[in-house]
């Protein structure tokens, strides 16, 4: 108990190191995003939503606007293609490169989200929560996460549930590690290259790949 405690001390420290590396340094990348979301489409730059997170407790979200205004409301399981034609034509490169997540470190050091964590859902989401389920809101919610590196749109919303869990049960910063470095796999070469490849020694029940789907997907 002692150790886990020492590696979540450890896990927040490298939570705000790296977010101020992402935040500051890389404050040109952010105003070159910000300005072509702008010239390629109406609306604001960011997409704020408010989400649940650690112990339920309410935050706003913060991602790079992907979308076209209006275009927010998402239903239960059911991806957003990127083929769809809500995204705008600069949200698709954002989405696949997972540079719309990056506003999210605001959340890292805000201390609402981690770096690694269970990906945080919709509000509404929490009615449908088992006990079970419910426990991935025992720990921050992250940008990038066990189910995010093992599939994660490929895989049905039970098994992206299943992953979260056990990532709250087995915690440790060697499994952060590894989940850092599938990560970088994932941006360079796609979620579709790591199906069936999970990380960890654990039975998924099932995979939703299609090939009508397959390469036109985004989370």
């Amino acid at each position: 108990m002692k150790e886990k405690k020492v590696q979540k001390s450890i896990k927040r420290l490298i939570d705000i190191f790296v977010s101020l590396i992402v935040l500051i340094p890389f404050l040109p990348v952010w105003i070159i995003v910000a300005i072509l979301i702008k010239l390629t489409s109406e609306g604001p730059i960011f997409f704020i939503q408010n989400r649940p997170g650690k112990d339920k407790k309410i935050f706003k979200v913060y991602k790079f606007r992907t979308m076209k205004p209006g275009s927010e409301k998402m239903i239960k399981g059911q991806e957003v293609m990127l083929d769809d034609d809500r995204i705008t034509s600069i949200g698709r490169f954002l989405r696949r490169t997972k540079i719309d997540e990056i506003p999210q470190v605001i959340n890292v050091l805000k201390g609402e989200m981690s770096l690694i964590g269970p990906r945080p859902e919709r509000v509404d989401s929490l009615a449908e929560y088992t006990e079970e389920i419910s426990k991935r809101l025992n720990v921050r919610p992250g940008m990038t996460g066990l189910a995010q590196v093992s599939g994660n749109i490929y895989l049905s919303l039970e098994d992206r549930y299943k992953l979260d869990v056990y990532y709250v049960e087995n915690y440790s910063l060697l499994l952060d590690l590894k989940i850092i470095l599938r990560t970088i796999g994932v941006v360079l070469f796609g979620e579709d290259k790591y199906v069936n490849k999970c990380l960890v020694d654990i039975e998924l029940t099932s995979t939703e790949i299609t090939s009508a789907k397959k390469g036109n997907i985004s989370r």
